[in-house]
């Protein structure tokens, strides 16, 4: 169970900074509004894909994860 929390903690940080980079150079790319916004959903549910599948991880006999 130790193994998949540090992996847990470790996809986290790594879609933390991923979102944290692509929230800083966003801005620095001439996009419309509309564009802008829609990159930041996707960006968003893509991420909280990872997580989720992350998180699936944990769960016993989910068929997810590299920790069971």
């Amino acid at each position: 169970m130790v193994p998949a929390l540090i992996h847990l903690l470790v996809v986290l940080l790594i879609v933390g900074v991923v979102y944290w980079a692509v929230l800083q150079i966003l801005p620095l790319i001439p996009l419309p509004a509309p564009i802008a916004q829609v990159v930041r959903v996707l960006l968003i549910l893509i991420l909280a894909l990872v997580v989720i599948f992350a998180l699936l991880g944990l769960i016993p006999g989910a068929g997810y994860g590299r920790y069971f």
